[in-house]
């Protein structure tokens, strides 16, 4: 059985040198074809003009970064929310940031904006189903934040969402 070489780096995904590697890139103990692993190879592949060589790639690419998970967060625990709104439960966000961040949401199909045809204009944006779809991935971090801060500032006082 041949090892896959269809990844930078030589063989393996992401650069690795190694075996097989896995869908998320990692080296992989036994033999099995792409068509049996989970995810299938890691292979350069385009989605809506993103290039990733693995689907935890993808993920990132659409929900990765400092503010888009604060973001998603937000309009689950609070509902809908104007930009406003999000910006002060978000003091650390700059307006451009937020800006950009919400339109990058949007295009993802993970956040709506509904204009209301007022005077002034009101803005509201809320999580698609496609935005709910990941909120149990938000969870889990969470959980895991805090099991890291338990495990590292076991003294503090730190509270989490």
């Amino acid at each position: 059985m041949q090892k896959e070489t269809n990844a930078p780096g030589g063989e393996g995904g992401h650069g690795r040198m190694g075996g097989p590697a896995t869908p998320c890139g990692r080296e992989q103990a036994s033999m099995r074809t792409s068509e049996e692993r989970p995810g299938g190879a890691c292979t350069l592949k385009t989605l809506g003009g993103r290039e990733y060589y693995c689907t935890i790639e993808l993920c990132l690419q659409v929900i990765g970064g400092k503010w888009k998970p604060i973001i998603l967060w937000r309009l689950h625990m609070e509902g809908v929310r104007r930009f406003g709104e999000l910006k002060r439960a978000m003091p650390n966000i700059t307006q451009k940031m937020l800006t950009q961040q919400l339109r990058e949401l949007e295009a993802d199909g993970m956040v709506s904006r509904h204009v209301h045809p007022e005077v002034p204009p009101r803005v509201e944006y809320a999580l698609t189903p496609l935005g709910e779809s990941v909120i149990p991935i938000l969870e889990r971090m969470c959980g895991w934040g805090r099991e890291f801060e338990r495990r590292f500032a076991p003294d503090e006082d730190a509270v989490g969402f």
